[in-house]
């Protein structure tokens, strides 16, 4: 499997792009006008910053939309970095290099998956309550964040719902790195992705004027009027 890319070509390398989330959101849904109004689509968004990514486009497309909880496992001494990610339903991908590089010993690598889970946990109980996942067999599944630095949290979720059989998977953020989309293209059917950027450091924020750190009040909010 090879995935179809799409991008925006006048946004490739560039910074500051967009306004906010919510415009990020918009301009994505131009790239995926093919899926509005079908029954068997349906959207996952990644908590938190993809929450508001992700509701724009649903509303836009009329499709439904739902949550999939993922998170990073962080580094212990730097719990802005990833090195992996573990998914709602206990699946746990590693960024195998990273951790050779990072020396890693295997009791550190165990309790930062452990705490991850816990935290999974709590944010299940919060975004989704006793709601099960919903069926993505035969479905059309689009995977939707604000951006992807290493890729690996998206990775995690795409294996996750690959799991369940849907009929296409698709990935669609508003910007990524090169080596993220590279991680998925084996992956996934199509990566939608706007704003594709090269070179040794990547920050998600800097595609965004505005940008800041959701609570966890916030996506919720957003969460209960996507349900209306």
């Amino acid at each position: 499997m090879t995935a179809k890319i799409i991008e925006e070509p006048t946004y490739r390398e560039r910074m500051f792009v967009f306004r906010d989330r919510l415009q990020a959101g918009r301009l994505l849904a131009e790239k995926l006008r093919e899926y509005a109004g079908k029954e068997n689509v349906i959207l996952l968004t990644l908590p938190a910053g993809g929450v508001p990514v992700g509701y724009v486009i649903a509303k836009e497309l009329g499709i439904l939309m739902d949550v999939i909880v993922v998170r990073k496992v962080q580094i212990p001494w730097n719990t802005e970095a990833g090195f992996g990610a573990v998914t709602w339903d206990d699946e746990a991908v590693l960024n195998e290099p990273l951790v050779r590089q990072l020396g890693l010993t295997r009791d550190e690598i165990d309790e930062s998956i452990s705490k991850t889970k816990r935290i999974i946990q709590e944010r299940l109980r919060k975004f989704r309550g006793d709601k099960l996942m919903p069926d993505l067999k035969d479905k059309v599944v689009i995977l939707v964040d604000d951006g992807l630095a290493s890729g690996f949290t998206m990775l995690a979720a795409a294996r996750s719902s690959r799991r369940r059989h849907p009929k296409k998977m698709v990935v669609a953020v508003p910007t990524a790195s090169v080596g993220a989309i590279k991680l998925l293209t084996s992956e996934v059917d199509e990566i939608v992705c706007l704003n594709i950027r090269s070179g040794p450091v990547f920050a998600v924020a800097d595609a965004y004027m505005n940008w800041y750190d959701l609570t966890d009040e916030e996506v919720t909010k957003i969460l209960k009027r996507s349900a209306r």
